[in-house]
């Protein structure tokens, strides 16, 4: 039997975050490309889904593998070029299906939850 004991919250968050994280990254980057520190600081401003850079830019090098983000350089007016990401066609049919499967998912938990 699992019982909420203290320290168990934050690990439960951190595999949720872990899960979801990704697919948060490839829905930021769906409407205009961003820079990673900017995504950083966007997923810092919302509850839950604190990161760093350490975790992004792994994160990013890896979608950028497997051909769901493309990169391109851009001068910045404080300090060095930025790589900017962008979302590829096969990165917004996999946010496109996480979405899917996400909604779906979240609508049996809820079921479960408020029965």
């Amino acid at each position: 039997m699992f019982y909420m004991v203290p320290g168990t919250t934050e690990k439960l968050m951190s595999q949720m975050r872990r899960g979801a994280l990704e697919y948060c990254v490839l829905a930021l980057l769906r409407k205009e490309e961003r820079y990673g520190f900017d995504l950083v600081r966007s997923l810092g401003e919302t509850d839950g889904l604190v990161t760093s850079e350490g975790t992004i830019y792994p994160l990013l090098a890896r979608l950028r593998g497997e051909g769901l983000v493309e990169t391109t350089w851009h001068e910045s007016v404080q300090g060095p070029p930025r790589r900017y990401y962008q979302l590829t066609l096969d990165g917004e049919r996999a946010l496109e299906i996480f979405v899917e499967q996400w909604r779906r998912f979240r609508e049996s938990v809820d079921r479960i939850l408020e029965a």
